[in-house]
């Protein structure tokens, strides 16, 4: 897991510096449902180059009046599977667990 591969949306952070575990793929699921729950991405940019740093710098929010009726479980879940770091982000077993999954 070394060569750098994925769309720019949904890649993790670290695929960007050419080292990563599956759990990248848990960050992207995180984006997914991001997208799904307000209709937008958590990245955004003019380009793909620019999207590609939003990512690396890897700050989202919740704001927007679409958030404002997606319940605190959902945003923490989301919260939980787009650590940054890959070490403190959600396993698939946890996120099968979570109360908003449940």
């Amino acid at each position: 897991m070394y060569s750098i591969n994925g769309t720019s949306y949904y890649i993790a952070p670290e695929v960007l510096d050419g080292r990563y575990t599956k759990a990248v793929d848990m960050w992207s699921i995180g984006v997914i449902m991001y997208l799904m729950l307000s209709g937008r991405p958590p990245f955004n940019g003019a380009d793909s180059e620019a999207v590609l740093l939003a990512v690396k710098i890897g700050h989202y929010d919740f704001s927007g009046d679409e958030w404002s009726a997606i319940s605190e479980s959902g945003k923490e879940l989301i919260s939980r599977l787009m650590m940054k770091n890959p070490d403190f982000r959600m396993t698939a077993e946890e996120a099968l667990n979570h109360p908003w999954i449940q």
